[in-house]
């Protein structure tokens, strides 16, 4: 493998990691969001609040965006290993 193969597939690792990621972490942003507004405007200094509400926000997430992730990953996996296997043999 040359060094432009090795830097190819570890770019569009990192793209792909961050295209699963995406969702989960937009998820639990907006509703880290809401909650802190809500403390915000009630006073509540409460730091464990918000854990409950984005777990069930996540979960929620990797259950609707679970089989898009799942597929994003086999598809990718199944390029690369063809690719590996291509580029050892020759």
């Amino acid at each position: 493998m040359t060094p432009e193969n090795v830097m190819t597939l570890a770019h569009q690792a990192m793209s792909i990691g961050l295209l699963l990621a995406a969702p989960l972490l937009l998820v639990a942003l907006a509703v880290g969001l809401v909650v802190s507004l809500f403390q915000a405007a009630t006073q509540i200094n409460e730091a464990t609040l918000s854990f409950i509400p984005k777990l069930l926000a996540v979960a929620a997430t990797m259950v609707i965006a679970g089989p898009w992730m799942l597929s994003t990953m086999i598809d990718y996996l199944r390029e690369t290993l063809l690719r590996v296997a291509t580029l050892g043999a020759g």
